[in-house]
């Protein structure tokens, strides 16, 4: 096949009679052939391909490759009526030659016209704010008008891509201002918002701060209270010790007082010797305390008391010795 190219290229070249119909499709392009000026749906294909001279010529070629089509800034106007240079891209790729060829007219130029048509159009019902947040909305819109409207000139749209949307200068100088005023508030706010949580976090730092000195105040007087009452118990404890301790001291001495007198009679002179011994220490003790007062004896009782005494040490020691 490579041989036999080469031999057509050469009589091609040095003018053969009959071979000057041999026509060569580059990969990737297609080519519609006409017979007398009428499409009878012929359509040359990649490779090495016949015409018959006179009778057939090809009317149009073209590749079928996909293709970008650039699309100039223009002009458009937002819903809230401010003026906009928005320029954009569009992969395209043709589907159908016969179409492209027979049913428009100088279809790039159909195509870029249509493009900015949509572009004024999606526009035009958007603020300038959206403009800027929905490019992927507007570039999926673009799309599926565009590849709806070519699809009767056999064209297929693959991708529309908005460039650059810029604002005219006025606009743009509003925007900065509005902006640089924008954050000023969010600067504000964030400088507000931390001051309400500095003091929000202080004044909640005071609180739990008292209410752990008040329950430690609590707790200290709890404990002081108990201490205090294990104190007095403790104390009412060792005085009632103390109590029964000198009961009982003192019955063991009465014990040995009684077998003494029952023992020895001659003992009831001393016992009452040191009663009355006994009674005179303690005037003298109540004499001598601060807290005392002025104590009356008469003298002349004195010897009726402890002969009382003696009377009572008497009976008892008589009672024992029975």
């Amino acid at each position: 096949m490579d041989i036999f190219g080469l031999l057509v290229s050469i009589c091609v070249f040095l003018g053969v009679p009959g071979l000057t119909g041999i026509r060569i499709i580059k990969q990737g392009e297609e080519a519609l052939v006409e017979t007398l000026g009428r499409y009878n749906g012929k359509k040359l294909t990649p490779g090495l391909n016949y015409l018959i001279p006179v009778y057939e010529r090809i009317a149009y070629q073209q590749t079928i490759r996909e293709r970008v089509l650039d699309i100039p800034p223009q002009q458009c106007i937002t819903r809230d009526n401010v003026a906009i240079t928005v320029d954009a891209v569009v992969y395209w790729r043709i589907l159908d030659l016969e179409k492209a060829y027979y049913k428009v007219e100088n279809l790039q130029s159909a195509m870029v016209n249509l493009v900015l048509t949509q572009i004024r159009s999606e526009m035009g019902k958007l603020e300038l704010d959206q403009t800027f947040t929905a490019r992927s909305e507007i570039n999926e819109i673009l799309l599926r008008d565009l590849d709806e409207a070519t699809d009767p000139w056999g064209v297929k749209v693959t991708r529309v891509e908005l460039r650059d949307i810029i604002p005219s200068r006025a606009v743009q100088e509003s925007m900065e201002l509005q902006m640089s005023a924008e954050r000023k508030k969010r600067a504000a706010i964030l400088t507000s918002e931390g001051e309400r949580e500095s003091a929000i976090n202080s004044a909640r730092g005071k609180a739990e701060a008292q209410v752990l000195d008040a329950e430690a105040r609590q707790k200290a007087a709890i404990l002081e209270a108990e201490a205090q009452q294990k104190a007095i118990v403790l104390k009412a404890q060792a005085e009632r010790q103390q109590q029964v301790l000198k009961a009982q001291a003192t019955a063991e001495a009465l014990q040995i007082v009684a077998k003494t007198l029952a023992s020895d009679p001659q003992a009831h002179e001393a016992l009452q010797f040191l009663l009355a011994q006994n009674y005179l220490d303690m005037g003298q003790k109540i004499g001598s305390s601060d807290s005392s007062k002025v104590m009356f004896l008469d003298p002349r009782s004195i010897p009726a008391t402890l002969e009382g005494m003696r009377s009572i040490v008497g009976d008892i020691g008589k009672n024992d010795y029975k």
